[in-house]
């Protein structure tokens, strides 16, 4: 872990309640794809959020989801949008992208547990990477999707890879897949035992799944989320 002073470079709006952060570190910001970050509130009040870009970024790149005008995480928007810096301790968390591995990859994320998995595909593209890549984001309604042809354009740089949105509660004229994104994604692939799985979400989502999982054949130790530690 290592602590930096960052740059607010932009926040901006993905969604109604999605806010994209970058921020420009001042020395070089070491960690590995999958893991997270600190932002520093006070001497004991640091506040993780995944980093959603890879590690041969310039920023680092938040994607936080806020909800209250004095929610947890809208607390953190407001010292980024009142402070020109911030400061934050990176290299977090034991869920990062195994790279001794070779693997296919299925990468599960349910609302903004987007951006952990999005610095694993970012950073697979980046290093040219020609493992098997499956991408399954679940989202409750359409409308809380965001920057879906940046994530088909970075996901075309890879050898063999395929992006599955996927929407609890569809509206009329959605013609994708629909239900809950686990669940989904056993109904489409027969042997998960084949694969090194990452997730993010809820707490409660990712314990379901690795409960369900399990139980069809998935390898518990080849199974990484950081929800791992806390359920």
């Amino acid at each position: 872990m290592k602590e930096l002073t960052c740059q607010v470079v932009s926040i901006t709006p993905l969604t109604d309640f999605v806010h994209k952060v970058l921020l420009k570190p001042d020395a070089k910001a070491e960690f590995e794809a999958g893991q997270y970050l600190n932002v520093v509130m006070g001497e004991e009040d640091k506040r993780p959020f995944s980093i959603a870009s890879a590690p041969e970024s310039e920023y680092l790149e938040l994607q936080i989801g806020a909800f209250g005008a004095d929610g947890y995480a809208m607390q953190v928007i407001d010292k980024l949008k009142s402070e020109s810096e911030i400061k934050v301790e990176v290299g977090l968390g034991a869920a990062q992208l195994r790279e001794e591995s070779d693997r296919p990859l299925l990468l599960i994320a349910g609302g903004t547990g987007f951006s952990y998995i999005k610095s694993i595909f970012e950073h697979l593209a980046a290093t040219h990477s020609t493992r098997k890549v499956i991408v399954y984001w679940g989202l409750r309604q359409t409308d809380a999707s965001f920057e879906l042809k940046r994530t088909m354009d970075t996901l075309g740089q890879l050898n063999e890879a395929d992006f599955n949105l996927v929407i609890e509660n569809p509206g009329e004229g959605w013609e994708g897949k629909t239900g809950m994104v686990h669940k989904v994604v056993m109904d489409d692939i027969d042997n998960l035992g084949d694969f090194d799985i990452y997730l993010a979400g809820r707490f409660d989502m990712v314990g379901a799944v690795r409960t369900d999982f399990v139980a069809k054949g998935a390898d518990v130790e080849r199974m990484f989320a950081d929800a791992f530690a806390f359920i």
